[in-house]
């Protein structure tokens, strides 16, 4: 079975359908890129996935033993999150709270992990640094850590390079493709059509009246392919 198996998802928002009979699949090990016009349900289907908004119609299904709670997520930051006042340590070793349950402390294997994952990502050196001091990409780097330390499967990530410079947003995607690489299934939402197509395998494009699944060449041999090369206009968080 797929890791994720979408089934004609119909969604709303504020009580207006945002997208209807909506198909698709993630098979373990796939990059898969969401974009989209503003409005045409990017924001409402993350939640869905995330088992945060009830489907109007139409399921989600889990499979190979992926749990709802063992999706590592990276949500668009906000400007509360940019300055929270804890270490680095911290914030990445948080990522673990869904597996401690309701054990006092983190065990060792918790903080083995933490520690692997800041290694991975180049900011064990920022270890107890303040998280709030840090640049935006750093910023990044640190809540990716986080992420991977809640899963072994799948991350989600939602705009993760917004407001990050051309430099460091290069580096950012590199940096996912390589965890892409060792075996960790992608689910980007990204407004980068450019992205999209050099680094998915998998393309969902989403317009208000209908939509795109399929490969990445598929997506550039389709009647989508005039979106190809520019970028979608970002919405806000409430702008799907």
């Amino acid at each position: 079975m797929a890791l994720i198996k979408v089934n004609d998802l119909t969604l709303s928002y504020e009580n207006i359908t945002v997208t209807e009979k909506l198909n698709f699949t993630v098979e373990s090990g796939n990059y898969l890129c969401i974009v989209g016009e503003n409005g045409s349900g990017k924001s409402t289907l993350v939640k869905a996935l995330l088992s945060l908004k009830k489907p109007e119609k139409g399921t989600i299904e889990f499979g190979e033993g992926l749990k709802k709670n063992e999706i590592g997520y990276l949500p668009q930051q906000t400007s509360a999150q940019k300055s929270f006042p804890a270490s680095v340590y911290e914030v990445v070793i948080s990522g673990c709270l869904n597996s401690r349950g309701i054990r006092p402390f983190y065990s060792a294997k918790e903080r083995k992990t933490a520690l692997d994952n800041m290694e991975k990502l180049g900011i064990m050196e920022l270890k107890n640094r303040s998280y709030r001091e840090l640049s935006g990409g750093q910023q990044q780097r640190v809540l990716l850590a986080r992420a991977l330390c809640a899963t072994k499967k799948l991350l989600l990530l939602d705009e993760p390079v917004t407001g990050l410079d051309p430099i460091i947003t290069a580096e950012f995607y590199e940096l996912i493709a390589k965890i892409n690489s060792e075996g960790i299934t992608v689910i980007m939402v990204t407004h980068d059509i450019s992205a999209a197509t050099a680094y998915a395998d998998r393309i969902l494009c989403m317009r208000e009246d209908r939509y795109f699944f399929g490969t990445n060449e598929e997506f550039k041999n389709s009647d989508f392919a005039d979106l190809a090369g520019r970028k979608f206009a970002k919405g806000g968080e409430n702008g799907d």
